[in-house]
């Protein structure tokens, strides 16, 4: 690492960025300096001196010529080229002067550097057994923080953009190297690699992420291109049986192009039936010898074809057997056949395991070669932002401040609600009105902000400068103006926004609509997607020919903003979602790229046939509207010439006599409106009515402007180019993740995609480096990055990326985020500061995190806050769980945390608060650990999701896959009972006690928790209320009962788990009791219903009548069927099992899938009896 930063391509005066071919003339000119010292003054290196300079200015060479060298020949030599004192004078008494010393000197300055870019092509992207477990190169989980690592550093400033993407490079590609032994661990442990008495390796065990390879074959060997050594591609075949679950065998054979996979060599000497230990020597257990990883073309066909992707799904194969086609490392190919030519092993003779991995997690590869991709072309950010990025200069000149391109008039199009809204978000301002009418209640929305201390542009050429710098004050002149009416028809309306802002909210969407960039820090609840999406609505409306990417950590948060983008005044054809997230969005609309062409495909169609109802309504002969072409054509000569025309007739006799009906008499266009409200023409005066012509024909005129939009899809023909089309010019707000940006940036860059805004959401969650290849999605203009404005929105208070080694999590400073190194750096920044998601008590419990966090005004105004929480004596409460049956927390796997008696206890607080009324959708139970969200999922299954009284809550799901999300209630357990664990982090304490809008319930050992130094501040006010939760009988869902209410009901107050089962055991026999005395009655009812009797039909009559229509037949009741079956009456209990529970699965998906295995899960069973809760007691009836 030393050497690599002593020779880094720098200009160690200027700091400037060298290339390469810099750094090789810097080279050449120290090399040639040598040779002329040598000639002038050593004869005896006249051959070194009168050598090219290839052939010496290797080590060897060098070593070759100076070897033979004294010490006084090689100081001479030094002092010449003024790399050493001649005297040791102070301060230069320090130096040496021996030979070894001066020797090496001259050797490794003068020679041939290793291009840094040349090693980077040259690496293999999958990383191989040597890497994998090499503790000094991958540090295992276990690292405290104490001793220095070999490892880059993401720190708060870069040496050069190189150097910025370099050290992300490496730290990516260990980290990604960590998770996949991870994997690599778990599948094969799961294979149980057992060694034959015959010597061969046989599995007793499965994975559902693993299988054994039956064939492995190099087929293609690719020659290498010119320059280069290696191969240009390795293709191999991989044959597997697919002799297992059905749900499994679909997972295989669904494996698309691109998708990575590892191949394995294990050589086991354990005999058939050892069992592994999890905490052991993972290689010396399994005797693993090779890792490769390998890329997937596609599944073979019967005659030996990849069977092409498409929409059509694929035909059934016969058999097990499967053959995929690969696509191999070239690089490590290489290695390996140079390493074999010197008497190595074959790996490729060998493998005997491939393995796969999610999908979510398995796209490092295409990551890394983004990033290489980088590095080797020329990366020009914008210029305002180079500085700031890499931490060095003025953290604010990227301000919209100090911008020299600050607008001084922002149309804030429907922002404000009403003039006194603006006045309350700008109290330090002197606001003033130009309009016509002076009454401030007759002033109505969009309005234009003119900011008077702002300098107004002058032209260059002006005498006074470029700007006017004289007296600037402190006002804002607010000009409405009225948008014209787009058409007669109501739905020509535009959306309105209906937020009533906050300060802080305005003065967020002010900056970013205005050049530079903008970081919003947002606290839990306090509207960031809002104001992403008013910015997003704003810059669309005031720079129509700019196009605005939207980049986010998570699909369900780019769904969510997408979303309330769509209930905006934005046309939906401008709208383009990139990535697989697009099918989680809650409306029918497809806002794919291929859903899109097909939207405009439709309405192509619909506007041709309103142009045919135009041709009709103005009696024009011909096919006007068989295509966009014809119908520009009609447009040019036919509408616009009759428009005209009217136009110059009325506007020639202005007058308020011409009547309304002689607007409609004269309106060439009156019959095409026949469908509006009728008369068209209602108006009282002469502007009124041509307002109404104008507005009729804007409309038209926006059927002719699509139309013309959509000529280029007429054009292209097949749906890649119209997608492709739909890209790079028709979208104006495209949306995608981070990880998609880093997927596709080659392809986004060789289509010409262009755009001149990012909004990131999310943006502390973002791993640095996702976070800034979505600048580089385009290509440089002339040399200069096009992009105008840079919006971040995030909360570095809250969790970080995710980042699983702890040593790159900690000591290289991984997690942190390109959102949250800025604010170090003191990049300002805009704080909202009122939230309205929770309620001022639930607040109080992470508001010390933020410098200001106040309630919005519908927090203190709304029914559903000042109502109390029905059947819980508070809003808020830390329950205390002790153990059960003497065991708390557990591990059945490494690090796989469970805790039955809070699981137990959340689930029948859950059931408690269904049998009471409180919806479903509703609750949310969260965790801290994936092992007691697997636990919460079985007890869940088990006891509710059958049951029709009661069924699944809204979500199970960790804390940190809940952020972003809120929901009315929460349940949270705390798991651990002997470490504070990863709770300490206070951001993740912050994500837990924010999702929560009205009742917030945590579970967890209080003892343990309540002394954790970090936390001090949350639990505080937690220890304030009692420890044994408390509830209040007789109260259902919704509550009448107000926060501030005396409770006048029996309190009942829990005091462990076993007896909060027992009351719900009893709670739930009694409202089943109370159910089947209604349904005793309503049948009592229903048989004292007059009844009357079917007449009797012969089968003779009845065959002759067949076919015929049945009249005045007698009226039969039909027995009214209750919703409630005897699935209620059967209670679906359950034992869960006890301390000694069985192990759960580490991986999710396998958790899920493998219920049905007993040596994974515990079996869920439907008894025909209600069967109590562990440790409740069991009456004599209920027995």
């Amino acid at each position: 690492m030393l050497k690599f930063y002593a020779r880094f391509e720098i200009n160690d005066e200027t700091g400037d960025c060298l290339s390469d071919h810099d750094m090789t003339q810097m080279h050449y000119k120290k090399i040639t300096s040598l040779q002329k010292a040598a000639f002038a003054k050593f004869p005896d290196l006249r051959k070194f001196a009168l050598s090219n300079v290839a052939n010496v200015d290797t080590r060897e060479s060098l070593e070759r010529h100076f070897g033979g060298l004294d010490a006084d020949s090689l100081k001479e030599i030094a002092c010449y080229l003024n790399l050493v004192p001649e005297d040791l004078k102070p301060p230069f008494n320090w130096h040496r002067l021996d030979e070894e010393f001066l020797r090496n000197l001259l050797i490794s300055r003068h020679e041939r550097r290793v291009s840094q870019l040349e090693s980077l092509n040259e690496m293999p992207l999958y990383p191989t057994e040597d890497i994998i477990w090499d503790e000094n190169v991958v540090p295992n989980e276990y690292f405290s923080g104490d001793g220095c690592l070999a490892l880059p550093k993401l720190n708060l400033q870069f040496l050069t953009l190189h150097d910025y993407l370099y050290r992300n490079f490496n730290l990516f590609r260990l980290e990604s190297t960590y998770e996949i032994r991870q994997d690599i661990e778990d599948a094969v442990i799961r294979m149980l690699p057992w060694a034959s008495e015959e010597g061969e390796v046989v599995f007793g065990g499965w994975a559902r992420m693993a299988l054994p390879v039956q064939d492995f074959a190099v087929v293609e060997v690719g020659k290498p291109r010119i320059g280069e050594k290696r191969p240009s591609r390795v293709r191999a075949d991989v044959s597997v049986s697919l002799n297992v679950r059905k749900e499994v065998q679909d997972e295989w054979e669904n494996l698309r192009r691109h998708d990575v996979c590892f191949l394995v060599t294990v050589h086991p000497n354990v005999p058939i039936g050892t069992k592994y230990n999890h905490r052991g020597n993972f290689i010396e257990q399994v005797g693993l010898v090779n890792v490769r990883g390998c890329e997937i073309e596609g599944l073979l066909d019967e005659s030996g074809k990849v069977i092409e992707e498409g929409i059509e799904p694929r035909s059934k194969l016969p058999g097990d057997k499967r053959t995929y086609r690969v696509w191999l490392d070239t690089n490590q190919y290489r290695k390996d056949i140079e390493a074999l030519q010197e008497g190595g092993d074959d790996v490729y003779e060998s493998f005997n395991i491939i393995m796969r991995r999610k999908p979510k997690e398995n796209n490092f590869k295409a990551v890394l070669e983004t990033i290489r991709h980088l590095m080797n072309t020329e990366c020009v950010v914008p210029q305002w932002l180079h500085d700031i990025l890499l931490g060095y200069g003025d953290p604010a000149s990227a301000h919209y401040s100090n911008m020299p391109q600050q607008a001084r008039s922002l149309n804030f199009n429907d922002t404000f609600l009403d003039f006194q809204h603006i006045k309350d978000c700008f109290p330090d301002y002197q606001i003033r009105l130009r309009s016509k009418d002076d009454n401030v209640e007759h002033v109505k929305r969009p309005f234009r902000l003119i900011f008077e201390d702002v300098a107004e542009k002058r032209d260059s050429d002006d005498d006074e400068g470029d700007e006017n710098t004289g007296d600037l004050i402190k006002a804002i002149t607010v000009e409405p103006h009225e948008i014209a009416k787009r058409g007669p028809y109501e739905y020509n309306e535009p959306k309105k926004n209906l937020i009533r802002f906050t300060q802080t909210q305005v003065e967020a969407i002010r900056a970013g609509m205005q050049p530079g960039l903008t970081l919003v820090v947002g606290p839990p609840g306090t509207g960031k997607t809002d104001i992403a999406v008013q910015i997003i609505s704003n810059l669309y409306h005031n720079h129509p020919n700019q196009r605005t990417l939207i980049v986010t950590h998570s699909n369900q948060a780019l769904n969510q903003l997408f979303e309330k983008i769509m209930q905006l005044d934005i046309d939906e054809r401008h709208l383009l979602r990139l990535g697989h997230g697009e099918e989680a969005l809650e409306t029918e609309k497809d806002f794919s790229r291929y859903g899109r062409v097909n939207y405009v495909l439709s309405q192509r169609l619909e506007l041709l046939k309103k142009v045919k109802k135009l041709q009709d309504s103005l009696d024009v002969t011909g096919d006007v509207s068989y295509t966009c072409e014809t119908s520009g054509h009609f447009y040019l000569y036919e509408v616009i010439a009759r428009w005209e025309k009217f136009l110059n007739d009325f506007e020639s006799s202005r007058s308020d006599e011409i009547t309304a009906e002689k607007f409609s008499s004269q309106f060439p266009f009156v019959k095409f409106f026949n469908a509006p409200p009728q008369p068209l023409f209602n108006g009282t005066t002469f502007d009124e009515n041509m307002e109404i012509a104008k507005s009729c024909y804007r409309y038209i005129e926006h059927i002719f402007t699509e139309l013309e939009e959509f000529r280029a899809f007429e054009l292209l023909r097949n749906g890649l180019d119209r997608s492709k089309y739909l890209l790079v010019k028709e979208a104006k707000i495209i949306a995608m993740t981070c990880t998609h940006a880093a997927l596709k940036r080659k392809e986004l860059v060789n289509f010409g995609f262009k755009y001149d805004n990012i909004l990131m959401e999310e943006s502390a969650q973002i791993l640095e480096i996702e976070t800034f290849i979505p600048l580089l999605l385009q290509n440089p203009l002339d040399g200069y990055n096009r992009l105008k404005r840079w919006i971040m929105i995030g909360d570095h208070h809250q969790l970080p990326p995710v980042i699983k080694n702890m040593a790159f999590q900690k000591y290289s400073n991984m997690e942190q985020s390109l959102f949250t190194r800025l604010v170090r750096l003191g990049v300002p920044t805009i704080q909202l500061d009122g939230q309205g998601r929770a309620r001022s008590s639930i607040c109080e419990l992470y508001k010390w995190r933020y410098k200001k966090l106040d309630d919005l005004q519908h927090i203190r105004e709304w029914s559903e806050y000042r109502k109390a929480n029905p059947g819980f004596v508070f809003d808020y409460q830390l329950i205390n769980v002790e153990n059960y049956n003497g065991v708390g927390e557990s591990e059945p796997n490494p690090y796989f945390y469970q805790n039955l008696a809070e699981a137990e206890y959340v689930v029948a607080v859950y059931m408690y608060m269904r049998l009471i009324g409180y919806p479903a959708e509703k609750i949310s139970i969260l965790t801290t650990y994936n092992g007691q969200k697997h636990l919460l999922r079985d007890v869940v299954n088990t006891r509710c999701t059958e049951n029709p009284l009661i069924g699944p809550p809204h979500k199970i799901t960790t804390v940190d896959k809940y952020q972003g999300q809120q929901n009315d209630f929460v349940l949270i357990s705390l798991v651990r009972t002997k470490a504070v664990g990863h709770l300490r982090d206070v951001r993740r304490l912050v994500v837990a006690a924010s999702r929560a809008r009205l009742g917030l319930y945590i579970f967890g050992r209080v003892s343990l928790f309540k002394n954790c130094f970090e936390l001090q501040p949350t639990f505080k006010l937690l220890m304030q209320r009692p420890q044994q939760l408390q509830l209040v009988e007789n109260e259902v869902y919704p509550s009448e009962r107000m926060n501030d209410d005396k409770i006048k009901a029996k309190i009942i107050e829990i005091s462990d788990m076993p007896e909060m089962a027992q009351f719900v055991y009893k709670f739930y026999m009694k409202k089943v009791d109370v159910m089947k005395e209604e349904m005793e009655k309503m049948k009592e009812l229903y048989d004292q219903m007059p009844k009357e009797e079917t007449p009797k039909v012969d089968v003779t009559e009845k065959k002759k009548d067949e076919g015929k229509v049945k009249e005045n037949l007698p009226f039969v009741p039909i027995p009214i069927t209750n919703e409630i079956d005897e699935e209620v009456l059967n209670y679906v209990g359950g034992e869960v099992q006890g301390p000694e529970m069985k192990k759960q699965k580490l991986n999710e998906d396998e958790s899920e899938e493998a219920s049905a295995t007993d040596d994974n899960e515990a079996t869920t069973q439907k008894l025909s009896s209600p069967k109590p809760m562990e440790g409740e007691e069991v009456a004599p009836e209920a027995e």
